[in-house]
């Protein structure tokens, strides 16, 4: 039987999921909000038709949660349930549901206290997947994921925008996971199902983004962003509130329980690579 991903919100991530995948021979249908190729609408207002599940055997779950919760479990938690050829599901998170940790270590045995509106409706959303996996029957997974890089989307973009600037907020870090290794985790899930069921998906070291683009720049031979002290940045409001929380995102159990080894196991290797692909 061919194995068939749905994958809810075909993001960054999803692209790189689906390219990974397919070449493995799966069927990949992704969903956004217009219609594609391999593509179908939701907007989160309304079910996907039943066709559209029908042979479905793993699903990614990858949607912000609304204040009502996740629209793919709202919405297809019954149909999902009642599918005979679903084997898993993967619901990805953030590691924002940890909250502030003033600088100190965090696993997935941590009690979850997000600061933030959008990650306190992470928390519902996860606990919403996993109470259906136990009710329904099917293995579920939560994925989650410290800030997401990777090609086009670096800190090598960041240090050449214009008016780019580095903030200075001393002991503070921030845990970063390349897309890649994101895509070989959630594989590697696939193949444990029954593992878990909850895996922080961060590189070895965190760091304070201005070392990262300090580094950015050396690669570039360009000179590193102004310093400019968190106090004194002007930053949007979005932005700020990623300075809040503090924490280093502790990541064994993904290679303890689903046996990965990160490609990228620090933010060196993994803009290195980009810059020598883009060199290339």
């Amino acid at each position: 039987m061919t194995r068939h991903l749905l994958l809810f919100g075909e993001g960054f991530t999803g692209k790189r999921l689906r390219a990974a995948l397919e070449a493995d021979g799966w069927q990949v249908t992704g969903t956004g909000r217009n219609a594609g190729k391999d593509k179908l609408a939701f907007d989160g207002t309304a079910p996907l038709p039943a066709a559209a599940l029908a042979g479905v055997t793993h699903v990614v779950a990858s949607i912000p949660p609304d204040d009502a919760g996740d629209p793919a479990l709202r919405l297809h938690a019954e149909a999902l349930a009642n599918l005979p050829s679903l084997e898993w599901v993967c619901y990805l998170s953030t590691t924002g549901v940890y909250g502030n940790h003033d600088g100190a270590w965090v696993d997935e045995t941590t009690p979850t206290a997000p600061t933030a509106a959008r990650s306190q409706r992470r928390v519902l959303a996860e606990q919403a997947w996993l109470d259906w996996g136990k009710q329904a029957g099917k293995p579920v997974q939560v994925f989650r994921l410290a800030g997401i890089y990777g090609p086009g989307r670096s800190a090598l973009e960041r240090v050449q925008a214009p008016g780019a600037q580095s903030i200075l907020k001393p002991g503070h870090a921030m845990g970063r996971i390349h897309v890649d290794d994101i895509v070989q985790i959630v594989r590697a899930g696939i193949a444990h199902p029954n593992a878990g069921p909850i895996f922080n998906c961060a590189d070895d070291e965190p760091a304070q983004t201005a070392d990262v683009l300090a580094y950015a720049a050396e690669l570039l031979g360009i000179p590193a962003p102004p310093a400019v002290p968190f106090e004194e940045a002007d930053l949007s409001a979005m932005a700020r509130s990623f300075y809040a929380d503090n924490r280093r995102v502790a990541n064994g159990r993904i290679k303890r329980e689903l046996g990965v080894a990160l490609a990228y196991p620090t933010y060196r290797e993994g803009l290195r690579a980009i810059y020598d692909a883009t060199r290339r």
